[in-house]
């Protein structure tokens, strides 16, 4: 008995304006291969025909738990947006966007019309860039307490001096990074069109232990605005114990569902991104470096194929 081939599904990456010729050299996606450009009703659909045993519901719910298997997918993902950016101002789609064939991607396109449209506009010529503020642990050389030394000894008296001067130190580090962070906020808000702020980065997933995260912020900057955003940025005097990181420029991830309101407010955090299908949980690409999750364009639980 022949078993027929289930069909390949159609993966969705973003949605944006008509643009000349291809994407560019090397924007590959997630299976490797250039994905393609379908065109309907004065948009564009970035699409990817994957395979039905991998991303339709059942089995797309199984792999959303494979952490090589999802940073795998964020990076293909991230790869074709990044590339879009270069030539076009894209509307990121959720990680994991999917439709049952070209026909559910035109309906996905009917469906957001009026929302994919108002993003467009709001993001035309705009890029997103992330700024964090940390800071660092700069605990101060000391005695460490002999083994076995009774609590009065000398020596157990400096170790706790010791860890007292430590505790005060962590604390006026966090302090002075607080302060920094409140300002430069400041500043880059009024520079930038829309902000969202993302909770603290985990330190764990930055290697570094020592520092606390104490602003993670994303900023939609106009492009020719873009090297007077940078340049505030690096006005910022570095101190012991205060590291301000810049990452970008990206897609504008953190502002897909802008369409949702007119003028976000700062400081805010958008919207969902328009749009149907899948989603994977908060996110990499830009993903990891703005919000510190495990794949970028993030959201609810998975459904089915549009």
């Amino acid at each position: 008995m022949t078993t027929t081939p289930t069909p390949p599904l159609r993966y969705v990456y973003a949605v944006c304006r008509p643009i000349d010729g291809v994407l560019p050299e090397g924007a590959a996606g997630i299976t490797g291969e250039p994905p393609r450009l379908l065109h309907h009703g004065g948009l564009v659909a970035v699409v990817d025909a994957v395979p039905a045993e991998e991303f339709d519901e059942a089995p797309l719910r199984a792999r959303l738990e494979d952490l090589d298997w999802l940073s795998a997918t964020a990076r293909g993902h991230d790869a074709v947006v990044a590339s879009l950016t270069a030539v076009t101002s894209p509307l990121p789609l959720r990680l994991a966007t999917v439709c049952r064939d070209d026909s559910g991607v035109r309906r996905l396109l009917d469906e957001g019309r009026d929302r994919f449209v108002r993003a467009l506009d709001r993001l035309d010529g705009r890029v997103e860039w992330g700024v964090k503020v940390h800071a660092r642990k700069e605990a101060p050389a000391g005695p460490r307490a002999p083994a076995g030394a009774p609590s009065g000894a000398v020596g157990g008296r400096e170790y706790l001096r010791r860890r007292l001067r430590e505790r005060d130190g962590r604390e006026e580090a966090r302090r002075r990074a607080e302060e920094v962070g409140r300002e430069l906020h400041g500043r880059l808000s009024a520079h930038a069109e829309a902000t969202a702020v993302h909770p603290p980065q985990d330190p764990r997933l930055t290697g570094d232990a020592d520092a606390v995260n104490v602003l993670n912020a994303a900023y939609l900057v106009a492009r020719e605005r873009a090297e007077g955003f940078v340049a505030l940025v690096g006005e910022v005097a570095e101190s012991d114990g205060v590291r301000v990181e810049l990452t970008g420029p990206w897609a504008a991830y953190s502002f897909a569902g802008i369409a949702e309101a007119a003028e976000p407010e700062p400081g805010t955090e958008p919207s969902p991104a328009p749009g149907t299908g899948t989603a994977a949980p908060e996110p990499t690409g830009p993903a990891a470096e703005v919000s510190g999750a495990a794949a970028r364009p993030g959201g609810a639980a998975p459904g089915g194929a549009a």
